[in-house]
């Protein structure tokens, strides 16, 4: 046999056991690239923050993360949401939620809540972590959380605010020279989709230049419907020839939810208006004595005052120096007669 012949024979024998080889193990062949997954890939897509449960002192918020993966599977992903104050730069609130492992390509929303006070603004802080390690990070800034309404004082109704048609009308049913009753209207709008629960309306009547309360009346506010407007009226008696603000509110559950002020004009020379400071006038104390009280004498509103001249036994008016004067005078005219 010469080379050549030699040659092709180990090259065909090679051939063979390839052939045998890749029967044998499929992959021993393979191109690693074609099967290799690529690394996977989590970051985050967005954030969004929404108000939970609002409290009197604080205020829960929600918070969801959108995360996106692409690749192959991440393990062992957590999310951390930081709440911390915009002016201390203190940890206020913290919460971690566990993802799991993430294999499916595509965007899913992951959600936390932390608790903060109501007072102030905030900096959430988010991050991803797989196995531990820092993927992704995203810092959203809130403001504004006073300004949340607490639960217990969320109610659709409030007093109407028009430029025409008044929030609290009164006008006088009955009056005379020491009292006047007066017929109170406030207005009151359903703002919301459904209607209202019954909520609690309170009147106070002030005297303008003393605040003193002349008369109170409460009334039920019944259901509202969406939307619509309804008028409360209530009755109350005050003394008459004085100016009085008319404090109105509204309370739910002894929440109170809504305050509004209006004005009785009944002194013809003096006026007023709501939120307005005016000058004093004549006020007499016993015109808004509700009950009577003390009895009959013994007030001393009879007695001379102090330092009139009039003393006990004595001509009123008669001094010492006019009785000593008195007997000057006699005296020279008994002298003159003798």
């Amino acid at each position: 046999m010469d080379t050549r012949t030699a040659l092709l024979a180990a090259a065909a024998a090679l051939l063979v056991a390839s052939a045998v080889g890749a029967v044998a193990a499929p992959g021993a062949i393979s191109d690693p690239r074609a099967t290799d997954e690529p690394p996977g890939r989590i970051d985050i897509a967005g954030t969004t923050v929404a108000p939970g449960d609002v409290r009197g002192e604080t205020a829960e918020l929600r918070l969801g993360t959108d995360l996106r993966h692409r690749g192959g599977t991440v393990e062992n992903v957590t999310v951390r949401h930081r709440a911390i104050g915009a002016e201390s730069g203190l940890l206020v609130d913290e919460t971690t939620v566990e993802v799991g492992d993430v294999d499916i390509d595509g965007e899913r929303t992951v959600n936390g809540t932390v608790t903060v006070e109501r007072e102030g603004g905030y900096r959430i802080e988010t991050v991803v972590f797989a196995d531990d390690q820092r993927r992704e990070q995203q810092t959203t800034r809130i403001a504004g959380v006073a300004a949340l309404t607490p639960d217990y004082a969320d109610t659709q109704v409030g007093f109407t605010e028009g430029t025409v048609w008044p929030t609290v009308a009164v006008s006088v049913v009955e009056a005379d020279n020491e009292t006047a009753t007066l017929s109170t209207a406030v207005s009151v709008t359903n703002r919301g989709d459904q209607a209202s629960d019954d909520v609690e309306l309170r009147l106070y009547l002030r005297q303008a230049e003393s605040n003193v309360i002349a008369a109170e009346a409460t009334e039920t506010v019944g259901a509202v419907r969406p939307g619509r407007t309804d008028t409360v009226t209530a009755t109350v008696e005050v003394p008459s020839g004085y100016n009085y603000y008319v404090d109105a509110a509204l309370f739910d559950d002894d929440v109170l939810v809504d305050e509004t002020q209006g004005v009785a004009n009944l002194n013809p020379r003096e006026t007023i208006t709501a939120n307005e400071t005016v000058r004093d006038v004549q006020f007499s104390v016993e015109d808004f004595e509700r009950d009577d009280v003390g009895g009959e004498g013994g007030d001393g509103a009879d007695a001379a005052p102090p330092g009139d001249g009039a003393t006990d036994g004595s001509t009123p008016g008669f001094g010492p120096l006019v009785a000593l004067v008195a007997l000057v005078v006699a005296a020279l005219t008994a002298r003159r007669r003798r």
